[in-house]
């Protein structure tokens, strides 16, 4: 278990840092040029570093922790039958620490440019609904996009991890999945899918960012455990 907690507390700061710090440090750069920057990476850049960050964790430490690096994961994995109940706990707290930390340093990093402050509907690429969602969008579009995305994100994890399928290569599709996620999911909510990923930066910015989080909890987490229930039931059930 130490070295299962050390592989999800690195590979869930390696998620927070890369995709948030992307979104902080480079999705709109050069700063203060209006909305139009053809050097930033907009949201098609932020969703391919999500992506990559899950996809180069899956094999740097697949094989230590199987690359959980979120909470809604390991849910999911206990609920079809594939996790102990026993290691919920200590993955979950590894995933969340390794988010605070990465959300910690990129404040940290961040305040590094004059005149950066935790202000705006998002500061550190925080996740929210209403006034915090990028595209305004209200409470129940975000539970519903929340769970919906979280449900297939866990359905693609649980069938490329299947025991006949290509586990070589499962942390391709694994990975286009969240790349994909995001694609759908930033204008709404700035996608979380991912309570460790939404922890990690809201408790460095406080406020609505904090109020808001427990959605960000519970709807991926009911995605995760549908999508759980589904595979095991459903599409495995009479399996030996």
């Amino acid at each position: 278990m130490p070295k299962r907690f050390l592989a999800e507390l690195l590979g869930t700061f390696w998620l927070v840092f890369g995709g948030c710090g992307s979104a902080v440090l480079a999705a709109v750069f050069p700063y203060g040029q209006g909305e139009s920057n053809p050097l930033g990476l907009g949201f098609l850049g932020v969703a391919l570093a999500f992506g990559l960050t899950l996809l180069t964790m899956a094999y740097a430490i697949g094989h230590v922790s199987g690359c959980h690096i979120n909470p809604a994961v390991s849910f999911g994995l206990w609920a079809s039958g594939r996790f102990p109940g026993s290691a919920l706990l200590p993955y979950v707290v590894a995933q969340v620490l390794g988010g605070v930390l990465a959300g910690g340093l990129l404040y940290g990093i961040a305040s590094g440019r004059k005149g950066f402050e935790l202000i705006g509907s998002n500061p550190l690429a925080t996740n929210g609904f209403g006034a915090h969602s990028p595209g305004g969008y209200g409470f129940w579009a975000a539970l519903i996009i929340e769970v919906l995305l979280t449900f297939f994100f866990l359905l693609v994890i649980l069938g490329s991890t299947h025991r006949d399928a290509i586990k070589d290569f499962a942390g391709v599709p694994i990975g286009l999945s969240l790349v994909l996620i995001h694609l759908i999911s930033i204008p709404v909510t700035n996608t979380s899918v991912n309570p460790a990923r939404s922890t990690g930066v809201a408790l460095w910015v406080g406020g609505e960012a904090i109020g808001q989080l427990w959605l960000f909890w519970l709807a991926p987490i009911v995605g995760a455990l549908l999508a759980g229930w589904v595979q095991r039931h459903l599409l495995e059930a009479g399996e030996h």
